[in-house]
């Protein structure tokens, strides 16, 4: 703090033009948002996992990749990416978990889609370029707003004022057309209370998976009102995709025969050689498949599969200073949602669609190609707050929000082929309405019991109402009367999720902690849709143990944590299909997480710097039953399989990631790499179904100099995948049964795989005014 107050006080003076009356008010309007505290993070005396990110850490790595690409060196993190270079379609998991199970919130407001609970990164372009830093807490953590944390939860607080006017321009290109533009520019602080913000950022690339391009706009504008106690602050952002699918991901044998690039999403049909035209990429002939592209064919795509989606925020925050121990903050936003994607469907039965059979060339057609749209509608409003006390050994905060979703799920054909006659537009062949209410209270208090050692307890409550109504996007043949399939669901849900534990500061440079967590989290919406259309999903439930030892001093900090995750009723894929034949996941009564986190760094005087970090887990599902049906079809003899204990799917036992620095001057040069080792996709521990272990580093360099009117211009590249490493880092398994000729079931098994960018390039720019 004394740093911050002391870097201000000698730019006024720098600046001389303001009174000393002015100096002094401005002081403490920057000593008032450096006290602004978001209630749900963690401190040095909170006894849990956590690792603070900072704006310049972000800014280094901030080239056009995805957010979850910047978050990739903190413990116990892996990226995926669709498109194959971490731009687009991008997810992050931690311990294993996937982002159905991370808390997100910027600046304390929920970011997570209240269905899915998953953040779709791809929906907030360049927003890193907005935030000042960010907590990443592994576990439980502590109490937050918004969908449960059941293996981490990321807080984000988006920038404050600049004292002085600024502009900043950020530009990058390299490999597969990548692209990215960003203006940022600030007013600075306006007779000494006002202060405005805005960027505008575009993103684009080709991608490295066939036609997987990427086209991302977005915007950030922020204005603020500062005086000795009080700020308030209204921000709004968007960002507007769209992205051409990639999510099918290839087979082994899709690999070989089309390349590592190859994406089946869009195919339309092939055509041999003489322009011949065939429903699928093959044809059969004395029992062998014989395929075109292999006898000078081609494959044709449709060109629109694309995803587009517009998503707007707003927030209202107002933080106040009652006295030196009392802090109030309120937040306010609300998000406005629009979207659809489109896709070609082959061979579909038309009574899927609501469509009739129709007349073409003397025949009825009930099954055809055709174009479908599904999009989506939706809200998402509410309001936190947090009041806050600080005295000399006490630390408090109650704290809660009420947030309520209302979204709208349909669907419409947009076109079917041969179909004689006009579709009509209006026409949704499913429809359906979702709403979620849900409210959160809590209270957490740190406590210095003696000198060094404190202690923490953190109590929430939290009550959710989810309803969907309407008709889902799945056909149900197996009815009595065969239609779309019915939602009805009302569910409550009551939790409560209490924390304690204890940090020990041993001396200035040694801490210990220990805390025990209890987590609860509701069921996503495909676990509602993709269950039994009978039987409904059950709350999980987490008992989380946390055991940690950190040291630091001016050089050098090192850190072990231990931790155990008990999860009851988690909900993993058990092989099993519904009614309509779609994977789906089920309850399972007992599983868990556990393993050790080891972090150690140096930062020597002559510029050289390292941070290594490394993750040993076990992560395993008790008494795992399987379930697998003759050629996938429901209701078809089941097959059950049990197998004892077995790795959870996407869940490595061993990550390391290593970070070697170096700074001289301007220039500055890192070598960051990461080792993911071997990773199951289904919990039936296939080895057929398996991502290979991977190796993958990235080589930075820049300089930074300035020029006449110019305050600093940084030039650089960046070589991603150096060492052009041949790996996947995504994928999806399936398995079922046939029989043999004596009548016994044999198991088969099929895997996708998201082949990832070999070496590629960026380079880029940086001018700052």
């Amino acid at each position: 703090m004394k740093r911050h107050a002391m870097a201000a006080c000698l730019l006024m003076a720098a600046l001389g033009a303001c009174a000393q009356t002015q100096e002094q008010d401005s002081l403490r309007v920057i000593n008032l948002q450096e006290v602004e505290v978001i209630s749900t993070r963690a401190t040095n005396s909170t006894p849990v996992a956590f690792t603070n990110i900072g704006k310049e850490q972000l800014k280094k790595q901030n080239f056009g990749q995805d957010l979850p690409y910047l978050l990739s060196m903190t413990p116990s993190t892996i990226t995926t990416s669709d498109a194959g270079a971490g731009v687009g379609y991008t997810t992050l998991r931690v311990r294993g978990t996937d982002g159905t199970r991370i808390n997100v919130t910027a600046n304390g407001i929920p970011i997570n889609d209240a269905e899915s609970h998953t953040v779709f990164w791809v929906n907030l372009p360049d927003f890193a370029s907005s935030v000042k830093d960010m907590q990443v807490q592994r576990g439980a953590g502590t109490s937050t707003n918004g969908a449960g944390a059941f293996g981490a939860s990321i807080n984000m607080q988006t920038g404050d004022f600049s004292m002085k006017p600024y502009a900043e321009f950020n530009g990058s290109y390299g490999s597969f057309h990548t692209h990215k533009e960003t203006v940022k520019v600030g007013t600075g602080l306006i007779n000494n209370h006002w202060s405005f913000d805005a960027r505008l950022s575009n993103i684009s690339t080709d991608g490295y998976i066939d036609r997987a391009s990427v086209g991302l706009n977005s915007y950030y504008l922020q204005g603020g009102y500062y005086n000795d106690n009080t700020s308030i602050k209204l921000i709004t952002f968007a960002g507007k995709e769209r992205t051409y699918h990639a999510w099918n991901y290839a087979s082994k044998e899709e690999m070989e025969r089309y390349g590592r690039r190859y994406n089946s999403c869009g195919f339309m049909y092939a055509t041999d050689r003489n322009g011949h035209v065939y429903n699928k990429e093959y044809y059969e002939e004395n029992g062998e498949k014989h395929y075109l592209a292999d006898e000078g064919g081609a494959l044709h795509f449709y060109d629109d599969q694309t995803d587009n989606y517009t998503q707007k925020n707003y927030q209202l925050l107002f933080n106040h200073n009652f006295t030196s121990q009392w802090n109030l903050n309120i937040g306010l936003h609300y998000t406005k949602g629009d979207g659809y994607y489109q896709e070609y469907k082959g061979e579909r039965s038309l009574a899927e669609y609501g469509m009739s059979p129709f007349e073409y060339n003397g025949g009825k057609v009930k099954v055809s190609d055709l174009i479908r749209k599904k999009a989506m509608d939706n809200w998402f409003g509410g309001g936190i707050f947090s009041v806050s006390y600080k005295a000399n050994r006490l630390h408090a905060s109650l704290g809660g929000a009420l947030n309520r979703y209302d979204g709208d799920h349909f669907g419409k054909v947009l076109w079917v082929k041969n179909y004689i006659g006009e579709l009509n537009p209006d026409h949704d062949y499913y429809r359906n309405n979702a709403t979620k209410n849900d409210g959160n209270i809590y209270l957490k208090a740190n406590y210095e019991l003696v000198s060094g050692l404190s202690a923490y307890l953190d109590l929430q409550y939290r009550h959710i109402n989810y309803k969907i109504n309407g008709l889902n996007d799945k056909y149900n043949w197996t009815a009595t009367t065969p239609g779309m399939q019915k939602l009805d669901i009302d569910e409550d849900f009551d939790f409560f999720n209490p924390k304690a534990g204890l940090s020990w500061q041993i001396d200035r440079n040694h801490r210990l902690y220990g805390s025990f967590s209890v987590a609860h989290k509701e069921p996503t919406r495909n676990n509602y849709t993709d269950g039994y259309f009978t039987e409904r999903p059950k709350a999980e439930r987490l008992f989380d143990y946390e055991l940690g030892y950190t040291f630091a001093n001016s050089w050098l900090h090192a850190g072990a944590n231990f931790y155990y995750m008990d999860y009851k009723d988690q909900l993993v894929l058990t092989g099993e299909l519904n009614e309509i034949g779609e994977a789906m996941a089920s309850n399972v009564p007992d599983s868990y997480r556990t393993g050790i986190e080891l972090m150690a760094g140096i930062k020597l005087d002559c510029g050289l710097q390292w941070d290594i970090n490394a993750t040993l887990s076990k992560n395993r599902v008790q008494n795992f039953t399987e379930t697998l049906f003759e050629d996938e079809e429901a209701g078809s003899e089941a097959w059950v399989i049990k197998h004892g204990d077995t790795p959870i799917a996407f869940s490595p036992d061993f990550i390391l990631n290593n970070r070697f620095g170096y700074t001289f001057k301007g220039f500055e040069a890192s070598l960051q790499s990461q080792y993911i080792s071997k990773q199951y996709m289904s919990n039936a521990k296939q080895e057929e179904c398996t991502l290979d272990a991977y190796f993958v580093s990235n080589l930075s360099l820049s300089y930074t100099f300035k020029l006449p009117k110019v305050k600093s211009v940084t030039v650089g590249c960046t070589i991603y995948n150096l060492f052009n490493e041949e790996y996947e880092n995504n994928g999806y398994a399936g398995s079922g049964y046939y029989h043999d000729d004596n009548g016994g079931k044999v198991r088969y098994n099929y895997a996708g795989y998201a082949a990832q960018a070999g070496t590629n390039v960026l380079g880029h720019i940086a001018i700052n005014f």
